[in-house]
């Protein structure tokens, strides 16, 4: 997890500026609700990809109620669609930030981000990732 640029710069309404600031994401959570019995129950998968996913400021806007501690903020994700921007409800992230006083600088703590997938998608990510990772393996021996 990294971040470059002014995570406070981002406000409630997303906006182009914030092209800048960009948040590197080392760990994704897939989540999906299938029914047990009466009730859905969540299910997750955490994936860990080579490659971090980097989601820029312009994608962001500030939750409302986001500021729920001290240095803990909630971002509304939007995904780009040619020159728009649409809010994609099923997708979250959640930070925690430290401030470092003698280096005058903002420290990423926590990143969580997770993405409310359909039971199909679920399984076709987990056989992807489980033929990636079994593939990654054999090559090492």
């Amino acid at each position: 997890m990294k971040l470059t640029g002014n995570i406070l710069d981002i406000k409630q309404k997303r906006d182009n500026r914030h092209q800048d600031v960009a948040i590197e994401i080392n760990r994704i959570e897939y989540v999906t609700y299938k029914k047990d019995g009466r009730y859905y129950q969540p299910f997750e998968f955490v994936d860990e990809p080579e490659i971090p996913l980097v989601i820029t400021g312009d994608c962001l806007s500030r939750k409302s109620n986001s500021h729920k501690e001290e240095d803990e903020y909630e971002f509304n994700v939007y995904d780009k669609a040619g020159d728009d921007y649409v809010l994609n409800e099923n997708k979250f992230l959640a930070i925690t930030t430290a401030y470092d006083y003698d280096d005058q600088l903002m420290i990423l703590s926590s990143v969580h981000y997770a993405v409310t997938v359909t039971n199909e998608e679920f399984k076709q990510i987990k056989t992807d990732r489980h033929k990636a990772t079994k593939g990654k393996s054999g090559k090492k021996k």
